[in-house]
């Protein structure tokens, strides 16, 4: 068969499974918002939508990263507006650019977020620490689900919200307390307005992602280069021969904005290679009591 043959529209209604996502557009004539949209996780989903056929708006506090990933794509696909999420006016600035330029808000990705200062005890934490990482990773959230909500519900869209949560809302690794508490609450609170929302055919769900090299993490960690980040992560791995990066969180991100998932609210979407699915304390307690029997 002649691959070309598959994208007429009657084509793509009889064999949808049969066309691959290199050549469906699984965002053709939607919009999205990212914040953290300049580096990183965010920047990777930019990139992806914009091949998936969606218009994006950048939303992120770095300027100069924001303004080259615009020149990189284009101004017809994309366009950036500077945005501190713990300031609800950026949010609602960010959210009625989009409009204003592209029409429509199909699609917010709520995605900025810091790590804080790594401390190890609950001893040494103090309020600035928690302000800081919980002013920007959920105040951020709830401004960014409010300002979409508000333009989505009028215009009867069938909107996706999506939170860039973490692995740490299923386990305790090394996050940092105020981050941990952050992103946990980051999935409380998508479950209660996926709730609201969905008589309004808003879904909202989160992505969370297991320990990966971006400069938020690098930074936070002290860790000075990818390569030694990426072998970290590939030792300390449940699955092996494969490495998280941000493309591979774009593409569940994408899923969850598609309509691919049309029936999927409320969900936490967990990318973590298993990690979470083990606890390795008993094997290591039995291997130091017993090492003539190592399992």
């Amino acid at each position: 068969m002649d691959i070309s043959s598959l994208q007429s529209p009657i084509a793509k209604k009889l064999f949808p499974f049969f066309i691959s996502s290199d050549l469906r557009k699984w965002l053709e004539d939607k919009v999205a918002l990212i914040t953290g949209g300049a580096s990183g996780i965010g920047a990777a989903t930019v990139r992806l939508f914009v091949q998936h056929g969606a218009k994006v708006t950048i939303a992120d506090i770095q300027d100069n990263l924001g303004t080259s990933l615009v020149q990189e794509i284009g101004t017809e696909h994309t366009i950036f507006v500077h945005c501190n999420v713990a300031i609800e006016s950026d949010v609602q600035y960010a959210v009625d650019a989009t409009v204003a330029k592209f029409g429509k808000l199909d699609i917010m990705f709520s995605n900025a977020g810091i790590a804080g200062k790594f401390t190890s005890s609950i001893l040494d934490v103090d309020y600035d620490i928690i302000k800081n990482v919980l002013d920007v990773n959920t105040v951020g959230a709830f401004f960014c689900a409010k300002h979409a909500a508000k333009v989505m519900i009028p215009t009867k869209i069938k909107g996706s919200i999506i939170f860039t949560a973490s692995s740490a809302t299923v386990i305790c690794a090394i996050a940092p307390h105020a981050y941990a508490a952050s992103k946990c609450a980051v999935l409380g609170l998508s479950k209660n307005i996926g709730v609201e929302l969905g008589k309004y055919g808003i879904k909202v769900n989160c992505v969370s992602p297991h320990l990966i090299s971006t400069p938020i993490v690098m930074d936070a960690l002290g860790i000075v280069d990818r390569e030694t980040g990426d072998k970290w992560s590939a030792e300390g791995g449940i699955l092996k021969g494969v490495l998280l990066d941000e493309e591979e969180i774009a593409k569940a991100v994408l899923y969850l904005a598609s309509d691919d998932s049309k029936y999927v609210s409320g969900i936490n979407l967990v990318l973590d290679g298993g990690y979470s699915t083990t606890n390795p304390t008993l094997t290591e307690a039995y291997n130091k009591l017993f090492p003539s029997k190592n399992m």
